[in-house]
């Protein structure tokens, strides 16, 4: 019996698994560093760990829920958002 809830649990992560696979690969803004993310060693997952803590830190810094930032360009895209957020403000002034 719990033979049979394991096979059953390892079809639903692996369908799991690879439905996040396909939205990662389907989106442009997204890294494919993170398809099969699940095969990398402990090491390389503290390392991608930290930078999705700084990410946070600055999402948190930014104060906007939909912030959103890709494994490649985060410290890019925060400046980007946070120049376009400045320029809409002055405009508004204007």
């Amino acid at each position: 019996m719990v033979f049979v809830i394991q096979q059953s649990q390892n079809k639903d992560t692996l369908a799991i698994q690879l439905k996040l696979n396909e939205l990662i690969a389907s989106n442009k803004d997204s890294s494919n560093r993170l398809i099969d993310i699940e095969d990398l060693t402990d090491d390389e997952l503290q390392v991608i760990k930290k930078f999705y803590v700084h990410l946070a830190q600055l999402a948190k810094k930014d104060q906007n829920l939909h912030a959103s930032h890709s494994l490649d360009e985060a410290e890019e895209i925060h400046e980007e958002k946070l120049k376009e957020k400045t320029t809409s403000l002055k405009r508004a002034k204007k």
